[in-house]
């Protein structure tokens, strides 16, 4: 079976300020998504809800590779989603493209591998 995967705009690289997240809603807007451009350059976007209470990751402090949750200071990793101990849980990452200065994230069946199986929220 073809997986079928779509490019969705986000945002143009210059409007991503570094090290800050955005908060970005895609499609009919029931994905919700924080993106970050790292101090490396590096584009990341995870899902936008900490796995402990929900709390908005794009309004986190970003650190390296890590967000830290606002509200409970929960350290999520933007490259896998996984929560760093002693905390557990993940959110999904999502794969993005850039382009001519412009940034996609692509959905579609490869979204539904990028959240691992040991991870569950709670």
């Amino acid at each position: 079976m073809e997986k079928l995967i779509s490019r969705v705009f986000i945002a143009k690289v210059d409007e991503l300020p570094k090290n800050l997240g955005k908060r970005v809603y895609v499609g009919d807007g029931n994905l919700e998504l924080a993106v970050f451009k790292l101090a490396n350059g590096d584009i990341r976007a995870i899902e936008n809800r900490c796995p402990h209470k929900a709390g908005v990751l794009s309004e986190g402090m970003v650190s390296g590779e890590y967000v830290f949750c606002p509200m409970h200071d929960w350290k999520i990793s933007v490259v896998d989603g996984k929560a760093q101990g002693p905390d557990v849980g993940c959110v999904k990452t999502f794969k993005v493209a850039v382009e001519d200065g412009e940034v996609y994230v692509l959905l579609g069946e490869a979204e539904e591998a990028s959240l691992p199986s040991e991870c569950s929220h709670s």
